[in-house]
């Protein structure tokens, strides 16, 4: 099983770089793109394969900020690339887009706490929870981290606008717009709440 697992591995690496020779081909003008957002706006958001901000905001590269962490949440990291999105590079507008079906919904801090306390490996979930495949090689490190799980997805997009809008390094006037994005349909949903709690203020 290691001995495929590291064969499919290096065909993905493969691909990559054989993705990346065509594409420096077509690089055009693109080395031509300066540091700050050509649209001054950023954009927090899930790591989902699924979602492809470039296509559902619109972007071109040099656009704008897109930040990504599991379940696009405020954490601390986010917020230190936010804070240096407008400080620095003049970022005037951010969106907060988690979205539907999200994986981070699906398990609790307890939950992935107790599978990495005796395995490193990767788990599976059938109808009865999660459970670890091989019991060997665990770690109680994950106690000490956040996971940022959560139940109740408009809840979790108005937590984080507001989060990020009470942040002491975030500028008052720097509107924050809350939005779920729909994977079956594709579209952007807003959440009233949020957006009213990320109102710029002058």
């Amino acid at each position: 099983m290691a001995s495929l697992l590291q064969k499919e591995n290096s065909v993905v690496h493969q691909q990559v770089l054989s993705a990346n020779s065509e594409y420096v081909k077509h690089f055009g003008d693109k080395s031509k793109l300066t540091i700050p957002p050509a649209r001054q706006f950023a954009i927090l958001t899930c790591m989902d394969a699924r979602l492809d901000p470039a296509q559902y905001a619109g972007l071109a590269e040099g656009d704008a900020h897109v930040i990504r962490n599991a379940g696009g949440r405020a954490s601390d990291d986010a917020i230190r690339s936010l804070v240096i999105s407008h400080k620095l590079l003049g970022t005037k507008e951010w969106f907060v887009i988690h979205h539907t079906d999200c994986g981070m919904a699906l398990f609790t801090d307890d939950i992935i706490r107790d599978l990495l306390a005796t395995s490193l490996k990767t788990a599976t979930v059938d109808e009865n929870g999660w459970r670890n495949v091989q019991e060997e090689g665990g770690t109680d490190e994950a106690r000490y981290i956040s996971f940022l799980t959560f139940k109740n997805l408009e809840t979790s997009v108005t937590d984080d606008v507001v989060r990020i809008k009470n942040h002491p390094l975030v500028a008052k006037d720097i509107p924050v717009y809350g939005y779920i994005y729909d994977v079956k349909s594709g579209s952007l949903i807003e959440v009233p709440e949020a957006t009213k709690a990320g109102v710029a203020v002058n």
